[in-house]
């Protein structure tokens, strides 16, 4: 099992509730996240706006490319007892990844911590005792 967080994602006047795969190898400088193409249209980001840039990305399979909008998103860690955020950040577009992937600038940035991959269990950093157990996955395919 994998870390999955519920996040509330703003663009512009658009908002939608999804879980999202915490995925701490997706490293980049600043809070990023990866949204399939049939979300990036429920947002409004497709096709990619104006300010756009196509950009290439290294995988583990090789490079790829993908569409960046710079600062578009504001995105919320939903739980029932609480939310946080926003944390205003990047979205990649990609036509390819099904699922959203929360890259480590922006896990860091609400606050979660990953207490053991195997059971998907987690917490947020100010949490001592609680342990929270990760989403369902959601796939835009």
């Amino acid at each position: 099992m994998a870390v999955r967080v519920r996040l509330k994602i703003n663009a512009g006047d658009k908002v939608l509730l999804t879980s999202a795969l915490v995925n701490s190898g997706f490293e980049t400088e600043k809070p990023q996240l990866m949204v399939p193409v049939k979300l990036a249209k429920e947002l409004g980001l497709w096709p990619p706006p104006p300010d756009a840039t196509l950009v290439e990305l290294g995988t583990a399979g090789g490079p790829v490319r993908k569409y960046l909008v710079r600062d578009i998103l504001k995105v919320y860690a939903v739980e029932d007892d609480r939310t946080v955020g926003p944390v205003e950040c990047d979205a990649i577009i990609s036509p390819i990844e099904e699922e959203v992937l929360i890259n480590d600038k922006l896990g860091g940035a609400l606050g979660i911590v990953i207490l053991d991959l195997a059971e998907g269990l987690w917490r947020f950093k100010d949490e001592k005792d609680i342990e929270r157990r990760s989403y369902p996955p959601r796939y835009w395919s």
